[in-house]
Parts: C-alpha cells; structure tokens; sequence
C-alpha cells in the first residue's frame, strides 16, 4: 500500500469533519429588538394572527358597490347615494336600488355584496342633479372583486413559526399583526484573526516580501453576511502574543476564526498555543483540498475555534463549508446538518474532470442557468490554494468525492454558492 493511501486514510473525512463541528452547535440566546432593525434576524417566537385576514370585506376594484340581486334582476342603472374612500368608516347603502361609489380598499358597506369596476361603468346626472351609474358589464356572481373578510388567514392561525428569517414579505406580516418588538436570536459574536509577520494593514504599502492583510477583511464581510458581527484582529507570529491577546477572544466571542499559522512550518505555532491556553482541540487536518490543515476545536463551555489555513482559496471554501453552516444553525433552530444541506445546491458538470488523490477536492467553477432549468458548472482556471484572484471568476465551488477519480460530464454534484 502506499505511502500517501496511509496518510490520507488516517486523516478525518469531511463527512466526520462535518459531525465533530454540528457536535458544538448551541443556540444562542433571544433579545427582543424593534421591528424595524429585524430584517434577516432569525424569530425565536411564533407570531399569529391577531384578526381575521382580511379584518373585513375589502374592496378589490375601484367602482361602485351595489346588491348582486339587483344587478342579477335586470337592473343597469344605479343612483349613486355617496362615495367612500378606503379608511373611512362605511355608511350603509340605504336603498337596495342603488349604489355607492368606492375605492379599492374600503370596507364593504352593509347592503352591498358586489363591487363593479369603473372600467364597466359610465356616469351621467339625471335631470334632478343626482349621479346615476349605468352599468356595461355585469357580475358573474355575488362577492364579485370583494375579498372576504378571513378568506386569507382567520385570527389566531399561526403565521410565522419560530426559526423564520424575517424578509421583507415577513416584516410585513409582522407589522399587519402589531409586532413592534420581536424576540430574535441575538447575533453571534465572531472575532476574526489573521497571523502573519509577513501581513500588513490594508493602508499600507508593502514591501516587496510583504502582503496586505485581505484574508482578514475577506472573513470578516463573509461572517457578517451570515448575520455575525464581527471583529477583525492580527497577532504576529509570535507564541507569547498568541497566548496573551487569544484567551480574551475566547472569553467574549461565540466563535474565533484564524486564518493562517495551522499547517506545519516552524511559525505555525497556533495549534500548540490554542491547546496550550485550554481551547480542546477536536479534529486537525481533513481529507480535502484545498484546505488540508484545517484545525477545529472549543473552548470548553465557550467559543468555537475556526482555525483556518492561510492560503486565500483555503481559507474561503473552509469558512463557507463549515463555519457559515455553523454560523447559521446558532441563530436559527435547526441542526447544523440542515445548514450544511440548504447550503449547498445540485448542479450538472459540463465537462469531465479528473482527480486522482483520495481526496474531497473543492472545485471552483462559473455556473450557467440553462433554459431548461438546470445548472451547468464550469470548472475554472486556478493557480493553486493561493490564487485569490482565481475567486472573481467563479460563483461556487463543487464538492468532488474523495471516494472517485473521474468525473464524467454530466455528473451531478453539490455546489457551495458564494454569489
């Protein structure tokens, strides 16, 4: 057997990498918060109606609203007795022979049942000044363009369950019920890490053996688009900076994402430190690439480490396959394996692709929206884990088995979307 087969057996599947870190998922807590600063919060309490959907018959149709019985007996013409406008209390219509000119969202008066829209209708003023509707088309039935009253939602139905993300669409239901302040999952707190003597602050010209620090801001947008907010930190490569600035993150996040300093070089010092200040490591290095020396663990009761590898492209498909499914599933209360799963989407090779370490290969490719309603993904040039330009072309990246070496096209295979 070879060398390489030993090695790659002994290291952790990205199935069981998967497992160990949903082993750690714990909800955060609620706050309640105003309905307005709600949007892409995650509700922790179910909303019901608080009235019937409509709350009343509603017109539908700017017009004039009259009895069906009337209109089903012959009868074209209308004196209209008053108009009423939507937010006006209703006035009866006192004569079933006439009408009541109205507008759209009004309250049904009592004596009408059927709204007939202007466009089937004229006016004209009698010889006593009085305005008569003279209707051109007629209703097929009674109720016609009036939305019933509960014909929606009746009150007390449930609306939005607990573990909902609010959107536009459930803010507005929200605001129909009178929820002004909603319980929410707070947001996690993320501290975000680089480490590097190599790395310099974005406003600063590097020197010819130097680069900014982009994998820092990069995490930093990433996790705060998964609802975290987070915190960007650096530490040199130093162990008695790691051991003095760590312990605080961990102390007051809900989850720490390093990049950098996990693989095996003489500067890689965090995982001996990260052990070293009590974090219990759970899993380092996963059968994948890129991303081999991903190391993981917890401090016990507290913070979840991310500690991803520092290469560009490393560091991205990590954090979107582990730490963002994690990310969500604290907020929402689903398990992280939903999280995994909504997280990524069926698409169809477009052409065949050959990969022969036993290894998961994360696999960057542009995606097209066929006509007939598949995805076709594209694989795309990469110049290694460290070509971070390589990411502007591409929309996702597939996840090939470990398990296979040739991926004929039209192989259907899970793609993790970043746009």
């Amino acid at each position: 057997m070879r060398l390489s087969t030993v090695l790659f057996r002994s290291m952790l599947s990205v199935e069981e990498a998967t497992r160990l870190v949903a082993a750690t998922i714990r909800p955060l807590s609620v706050e309640y918060i105003s309905l307005t600063l709600a949007a892409g919060r995650v509700l922790r309490e179910p909303l019901y109606a608080d009235r019937d959907f409509p709350p009343f018959n509603r017109v539908a149709m700017d017009g004039i609203a009259l009895r069906y019985e009337a209109l089903a007996a012959g009868q074209m013409e209308f004196l209209v007795e008053h108009t009423q406008f939507a937010g006006q209390v209703p006035r009866p219509l006192q004569d079933s022979a006439a009408a009541i000119e109205i507008m759209t969202g009004a309250s049904l008066p009592e004596g009408a049942d059927t709204v007939i829209r202007y466009e089937d209708v004229t006016f004209r003023t009698d010889e006593a000044g009085h305005r008569v509707a003279q209707v051109q088309v007629g209703a097929p039935r009674t109720g016609f363009n009036v939305h019933a009253q509960g014909a929606d939602r009746h009150k007390d139905d449930l609306l939005l369950p607990a573990g909902t993300v609010l959107g536009p669409a459930e803010l507005a239901v929200a605001a129909t019920v009178g929820a002004a302040l909603v319980a929410v999952t707070r947001r996690p707190r993320v501290a975000v890490v680089s480490t590097g003597d190599e790395l310099v602050p974005i406003t600063q010209q590097p020197e010819p053996h130097q680069i900014r620090r982009s994998n820092v801001l990069m995490l930093q947008a990433a996790a705060q688009q998964a609802g975290a907010e987070a915190t960007a930190f650096h530490f040199n490569d130093d162990p008695d900076d790691l051991r003095l600035g760590l312990p605080d993150l961990l102390e007051n996040y809900d989850a720490v994402l390093l990049s950098g300093g996990v693989s095996k070089g003489k500067a890689d010092f965090l995982p001996e430190v990260l052990r070293e200040i009590g974090v219990e490591q759970i899993f380092h290095e996963v059968q994948q690439r890129p991303g081999k020396p991903f190391w993981f663990g917890q401090q016990p009761g507290g913070a979840a480490v991310f500690a991803l590898p520092g290469n560009p492209v490393s560091t991205f498909v990590n954090f979107y396959r582990y730490a963002r499914p994690w990310l969500l599933a604290v907020q929402q209360p689903a398990d992280y394996e939903e999280s995994v799963l909504g997280g990524s989407v069926p698409v169809v090779l477009a052409q065949e692709v050959q990969f022969k370490p036993r290894l998961t290969h994360f696999l960057l490719v542009s995606l097209e929206h066929t006509p007939t309603g598949c995805i076709l993904a594209y694989p795309e040039r990469a110049g290694g884990s460290g070509d971070q330009a390589s990411l502007l072309a591409c929309q996702a990246f597939l996840e090939l088995p470990a398990e296979q070496e040739v991926f004929p096209q039209g192989t259907v295979l899970p793609a993790w979307r970043f746009r």
